[in-house]
């Protein structure tokens, strides 16, 4: 029976330490960190537009996924109807403009919705973005964002090229409100009040990448307590080739 029962311990420690070093293998797996990062799906919105309260409440569900980075971009051009929106600015109209010009559109409208800066489509279309959240998904990473913190609230970037990239891009730092909540009086909107997720109120271009060998940017704490991310952007307001959150 002693034989019997060193026997069937030395087999139960087999099966820990087999279990234990599964378990380890399967943990290193998941925490490895994959070069893939959120999805930036940029919404153009206004307070002051009757058509974007679902597409506003549509962003708040995408905020819900840690595989997607979405950001509401207010603009300006809605505050002539009778209600300014407080979280509008005018580069913002200007970034949207600006990805008019480049798809060679004519019009910019509300709500819009652009996926990791490479198609655009009214943002109440939901299934037309999730399927490009998922195209993108489904991309080759070219490039990896090493985020480390540093001394004194700074943070350094490292950018990692892993596959040919033949162009530029701009590193962007973009500081957002998670929730705000907003009593509408006037305007298209009036007397009902919405939740906004995830309002832009900064919109940093750090400098520019060559994109042919890592480079490294530190990044200074933010003036107030807001969550952040870095995003690179080839320059010209093309594709966004990689995104990562700094909080």
């Amino acid at each position: 029976m002693r034989l019997r029962a060193r026997t069937w311990a030395r087999a139960w420690v087999g099966i820990f330490l087999v279990v234990t070093l599964a378990l380890s293998m399967a943990a290193g797996s998941a925490s490895a960190e994959d070069p893939r990062g959120p999805v930036v799906v940029e919404l153009f919105t206004s307070q002051g537009c009757a058509a974007c309260p679902p597409a506003d409440a549509f962003l708040a569900e995408l905020a819900q996924q840690r595989d997607v980075l979405p950001l509401a971009l207010h603009v300006d051009y809605w505050d002539y109807i009778g209600w300014s929106d407080r979280f509008a600015q005018a580069a913002f109209t200007a970034r949207q403009k600006t990805y008019a010009y480049a798809a060679g559109q004519r019009m910019i409208y509300t709500p819009q919705m652009i996926v990791a800066g490479r198609v655009e489509m009214p943002g109440t279309k939901r299934v037309k973005v999730r399927a490009a959240i998922a195209a993108e998904h489904a991309r080759a990473p070219v490039m990896r964002i090493d985020v480390m913190p540093r001394e004194a609230g700074v943070v350094r970037v490292r950018l990692t090229p892993l596959a040919g990239i033949d162009t530029e891009a701009d590193v962007i730092v973009v500081r957002y409100a998670p929730l705000h909540t907003v009593q509408i009086t006037r305007g298209e909107n009036a007397g009902h009040t919405f939740d906004y997720a995830n309002v832009v109120s900064a919109w940093t271009v750090l400098g520019t990448w060559d994109a042919q060998a890592p480079a490294e940017f530190d990044i200074a704490p933010p003036t107030a307590p807001l969550p952040g991310a870095v995003l690179v952007q080839t320059t010209g307001h093309g594709p966004i080739l990689s995104a990562a959150r700094l909080d």
